[in-house]
């Protein structure tokens, strides 16, 4: 117990250096997550070796993910490319109608990618149109994540719900159907209808000159000089058609799965599939459709790029923190706690694998993380109790998005990118994320009922 009595002065501590004195974010997760790794009593020469273990898991891949991330949605911006997208949007939906665009784009987008990734390619789309529509970024980011949200925590292929179909022995096809009835619901109150309760509990966060604050100046275009509709889309969306081409080659031809020893032609599909490659060839792809094909000098293009990467660059400083604190945390021994305080329990088995998930995602931060952890804990609980393997996957999912916090990369994205302060973006991100799970556990409890 004197553990999570750690985590509570360990979360109080972060929140007094960010918002009482101040202090850089990224330099406060740090100094907490030193903090806690004394108060958890961790040997002194293995807490860096955390942090460093946890910031490298993060960034590892995070980095260039992020980076050319960046710079793709950049350059679709800079020619003119995400002004041809929102234009296109408005006068296809309407402007009453455009959150349900963002939400259908995020659906697509977020099924193929992680949700830190698809925000990273959404986010210039998303406010080029509110620009244009001249409606609150939030309006359309809070509609957009809740979109990529359900998508992380329900929907096969995503990473997340496919491992722990693995870990569960579930059929990822049955898990998709049944995420289906549980993500649109999900989506729908945490994003349109949770939109009209949050500019009134937030309203400052929901003044438009602050997208000018958050995003700096704009350029403007006329219309006939942007790219053509079709190829601003196809290159915003070419990491997931590279991603989504691999999911599909592995449904048919492994089941799913991913090839264990790809060689041949499979070698090359795993290879496009992975983020990492995906993203350089999307790059690649984008340096033409939105540069050299549009008459853009190289020097041109070079001069967005540093732009992109500064834009970024503290952001990813930290979720390195977020990352370092989290690794604590495990090797701390927090999760091995948690799962000796659920053991003995009587409580349902849906509803147990739930809470269980809840507290690792209150405790150590990552969604995926929490997921795969519980799922681990709540095999010999769903074996005993015979309940569908599917629902089990799928309560897990909506536990592993409970109440994001400062421990969470998602939380501080959210907060930078959408401009907020810590108090506005617990309440803001922090109860979209927590309406998803609850509204998550309340369908796979009445799904329960009927198969």
């Amino acid at each position: 117990m004197m553990s999570f009595v750690v985590l509570a002065v360990g979360i109080i501590f972060l929140l007094l250096l960010i918002i009482k004195f101040k202090i850089n974010t990224f330099i406060a997760l740090i100094l907490t997550s030193v903090v806690v790794g004394v108060g958890l009593g961790m040997k002194l020469d293995q807490i860096p070796i955390s942090i460093q273990n946890g910031i490298g898991s993060s960034l590892g891949e995070l980095a260039i993910v992020f980076g050319f991330g960046a710079i793709l949605g950049r350059l679709v911006a800079d020619a003119g490319g995400a002004y041809r997208i929102a234009h296109t949007l408005i006068s296809r939906f309407g402007k009453k109608r455009v959150q349900l665009a963002i939400m259908v784009a995020a659906f697509i987008i977020g099924i193929a990618l992680f949700f830190e990734v698809g925000m990273v390619l959404l986010i210039p789309i998303v406010f080029a149109i509110a620009l244009e529509a001249s409606v609150p970024l939030l309006y359309l980011g809070i509609p957009m994540a809740a979109a990529l949200s359900v998508t992380h925590g329900f929907l096969p292929p995503h990473p997340a719900p496919t491992a722990i179909s693995g870990a569960l022995g579930a059929n990822p096809g049955t898990v998709l159907v049944y995420g289906l009835i549980i993500a649109v619901p999900a989506a729908i109150i945490a994003g349109p209808v949770f939109t009209k309760l949050a500019q009134k509990f937030a309203p400052d966060a929901f003044v438009i000159k602050r997208q000018l604050k958050a995003f700096g100046e704009q350029k403007s275009f006329a219309l006939e000089d942007t790219p053509s509709f079709g190829i601003a889309v196809l290159t915003s969306l070419f990491p997931v058609l590279m991603m989504g081409i691999t999911t599909v080659y592995t449904i048919v031809f492994n089941d799913g799965q991913p090839f264990s020893k790809p060689t041949g032609f499979d070698a090359f599909i795993t290879m496009i599939g992975n983020p990492v490659a995906a993203m350089i060839i999307s790059l690649v792809f984008a340096m033409w459709s939105m540069g050299w094909h549009q008459g853009r000098k190289t020097t041109d293009m070079m001069g967005t790029v540093e732009e992109a990467i500064k834009s970024i660059a503290m952001l990813l400083l930290i979720i390195g923190g977020g990352a370092a604190f989290k690794q604590i945390l495990i090797d701390g021994g927090i999760s091995e706690q948690i799962s000796n305080l659920f053991i003995h329990s009587a409580i349902s088995p849906l509803l147990l694998a739930w809470i269980i998930t809840v507290v690792l995602r209150v405790a150590l931060g990552s969604a995926t993380v929490a997921a795969l952890t519980a799922a681990g804990l709540v095999q010999p609980l769903m074996v005993a109790s015979s309940v569908n393997p599917a629902l089990m996957v799928l309560v897990i999912g909506a536990g592993s998005l409970a109440a994001s916090h400062v421990n969470d990369a998602g939380f501080w994205m959210f907060k930078e990118y959408f401009d907020l302060n810590v108090k506005q973006t617990l309440l803001i991100w922090t109860v979209l994320e927590t309406i998803i799970a609850v509204v998550g556990l309340v369908m796979v409890l009445i799904l329960s009922l009927i198969v």
